[in-house]
């Protein structure tokens, strides 16, 4: 077990909208050039990955004032997964941060490039996400699984897809899943 406070389980609804709210941040920082959004954004995907979404501010904004309004019923979605898409989140976004720096220290375009580059990658992801409901983290995530790099324990609900209809059944029918 994880010494982590990612849920196991999560809200795919929830993670649709978080995903959104960063869509949202990551298209104004592209618009206007605002490069220091990615270090926001780097502080809450880092905090998200490590720590879970309660230690996550855009995670808390959209639990307390977002999904409240959004009728749509909870859908239970594995939060390994999850997980790893954020950590990419904050990989990508430390990595825009420190290219900013680079570029406000040394004024290089190259590295300003380097921003813009994962900063069209982090509208496109979680335009997929928000959009379409397609996670690219958790299609990598499914990926290493099945090469066995990411072991079937760190997510038995991926690696056993029966659980899932199991649990989807017994919520359907209001029973308790085996």
């Amino acid at each position: 077990m994880s010494s982590s406070r990612f849920p196991a389980v999560v809200d795919d609804v929830t993670v649709r909208l978080i995903a959104a709210v960063v869509l949202v941040i990551g298209v104004i920082a592209l618009a206007t050039q605002q490069w220091w959004l990615y270090a926001v954004l780097a502080v809450d995907f880092s905090l998200r990955a490590a720590l879970g979404p309660q230690a996550s501010p855009i995670a808390r904004l959209v639990q307390r004032w977002i999904r409240p309004a959004v009728s749509a019923p909870k859908r239970p979605t594995a939060g390994p997964p999850k997980r790893f898409a954020a950590t990419i989140g904050a990989v990508m976004t430390v990595a825009a941060t420190v290219l900013w720096v680079v570029a406000l220290v040394t004024g290089s375009s190259g590295a300003t490039a380097g921003v813009v580059v994962i900063g069209a990658v982090m509208v496109l992801f979680p335009a997929l996400e928000s959009i379409f409901g397609i996670c690219v983290g958790c299609i990598l995530f499914s990926g290493l699984m099945r090469l066995g790099v990411i072991p079937d324990e760190v997510c038995l609900e991926c690696a056993d897809i029966t659980k899932r209809r199991d649990r989807l059944v017994a919520e359907r029918t209001g029973q308790q899943a085996a």
